[in-house]
């Protein structure tokens, strides 16, 4: 299987991305189908090009002026196609095995700043305060605003110990205010586990990093030899404020929990791109009812399994609607000058749903209130559909929707999850649920869907 990676996290800072898998390079196909006004606007560019290199007041850097124009054009498609540099693709390799350094939070850009999706647990950022929904918009005091994406997460990179003032804008506060954070390693465990209530196995999964899934596995049987295999009621599977990770595991996490059928599908522009993730037997939860929550830092991977899960009766959801991360990037390697990001299909669900700017509505709505201290702070991610350029949205036929039809739900919900168990609302629910306290038809969730296994991988 190969090896793919959703939301990419460049020495701990993450961009908010979709499914990537590395192809050969695509210019021969490209060149092809090239005509004679493309070939105009080539010398248009060779033309403006020049003119900059001979009249600029000051002389320009060529390179910069290449790596600016493909990052430009890259950007100007949607939210998550992009250039990365030499350095940036080496970083890009080397976060998916789950250790770098850095800052710790998912980001994104929007309206010419950065915009945290999400913190990472126990990282710089975390531990400085850092939140879901914060704009960032001067670092060490100079701002990013005409920067794109890759260039301002490189001026967050930086060696370990070293400090960097982040500006931050937050709903609720008056006016901007600066957040020191020092550099670090950051060490990313996938995968966390408890014991809830005597006989709940609750496993928090973070990322989808290489090691996510025998993590995931580890855990569980820590759980089994600490409760019982026959004394386990249920599990709960957290992945709120999950932004995502590689594919190949999400596929293996939802794998794990289901015996047959599809998991995900991808849909490109040509029918032959098409491609579809079937499970296998055997369940390392031996079958037992499972709770999984989600909130609108549930994005890409994490909605994958989500929406694996629940087309086949396998879990109930709780919590919110999911941020709608549904767009596949291809990582394209251009050999010593880095690679492009660039989004070329849509993932679907078991039931062929496409979860792009929509996200994932869970059985179960539990809004997670804010204590009164953080009244004033900012308490949700708008998600995929609030991103300028995003994929539009498609109904159940692949019919694009209006931006503004009544049909068309807006994706992304509250993203705060309270740091003790005993103030976590929706924890608190799915814990009851599983212990009988709280009766629902969603729970638990029964049975296979056999003519989602068999769903098509492409539209018709």
């Amino acid at each position: 299987m190969r090896k793919t990676s959703i939301s990419l996290i460049a020495l701990g800072v993450g961009f908010a991305g979709g499914l990537v898998f590395s192809v050969p390079r695509l210019l021969p196909a490209v060149a092809a189908t090239a005509n004679p006004e493309t070939y105009r606007q080539l010398n248009l560019f060779g033309e403006v090009f020049e003119r900059i290199r001979a009249g600029y007041v000051e002389e320009p850097e060529d390179t910069d002026l290449i790596d600016a124009a493909i990052s430009g054009m890259l950007t100007s498609l949607d939210p998550h196609s992009s250039y990365m540099n030499p350095q940036s693709f080496r970083d890009m390799r080397v976060q998916t095995r789950g250790e770098f350094g850095g800052l710790g939070i998912q980001v994104t850009m929007e309206n010419e700043v950065i915009k945290v999706i999400s913190p990472i647990d126990e990282t710089p950022a975390a531990q400085a305060g850092i939140l879901s929904g914060d704009l960032i918009t001067h670092l060490d005091g100079e701002a990013i605003r005409g920067l794109n994406l890759s260039q301002a997460v490189d001026r967050m990179r930086g060696p370990v110990n070293s400090p960097i003032v982040l500006t931050i804008i937050r709903e609720g506060v008056d006016a901007p205010f600066d957040v020191e954070i020092v550099r670090d390693i950051v060490r990313i465990r996938p995968a966390r586990s408890s014991v809830e209530n005597g006989n709940i196995g609750y496993v928090r999964i973070t990322t989808f990093n290489e090691q996510t899934f025998d993590t995931l596995q580890a855990e569980v049987e820590k759980l089994e030899e600490e409760i019982g295999v026959d004394s386990i009621t249920g599990f709960i599977v957290d992945l709120r404020n999950n932004p995502g990770g590689l594919l190949d595991q999400a596929i293996e996490v939802s794998d794990a929990m289901l015996d047959r059928g599809a998991i995900v599908s991808t849909r490109g522009r040509n029918s032959d791109e098409s491609q579809r993730y079937n499970a296998r037997a055997g369940d390392i939860t031996r079958g037992k009812p499972i709770v999984v929550l989600i909130n609108g830092g549930s994005a890409s991977a994490s909605e994958i399994v989500a929406g694996a899960l629940r087309d086949h009766n396998r879990a109930t959801l709780v919590g919110s609607r999911s941020f709608g991360k549904g767009s596949v990037q291809t990582i394209i390697p251009l050999g010593s000058n880095g690679a492009i990001r660039l989004t070329t299909a849509r993932y679907y669900t078991p039931a062929g749903i496409s979860i792009q700017a929509v996200g994932i509505e869970p059985d179960i709505f539990v809004e997670q209130e804010l204590p009164e201290e953080l009244q004033n702070r900012p308490n949700a991610t708008r998600g995929e559909s609030s991103l300028r350029g995003h994929l539009e949205v498609q109904d159940e036929n692949g019919e694009i929707l209006e931006e503004d039809a009544p049909d068309a739900p807006q994706s992304g919900s509250s993203a705060y999850v309270p740091p003790e168990k005993e103030d976590d609302v929706q924890l608190q629910y799915a814990i009851d649920l599983i212990s009988g306290e709280i009766v629902s038809e969603f729970y638990p969730a029964k049975g296979d869907l056999a003519d989602t296994a068999e769903a098509p991988a492409t539209n018709e």
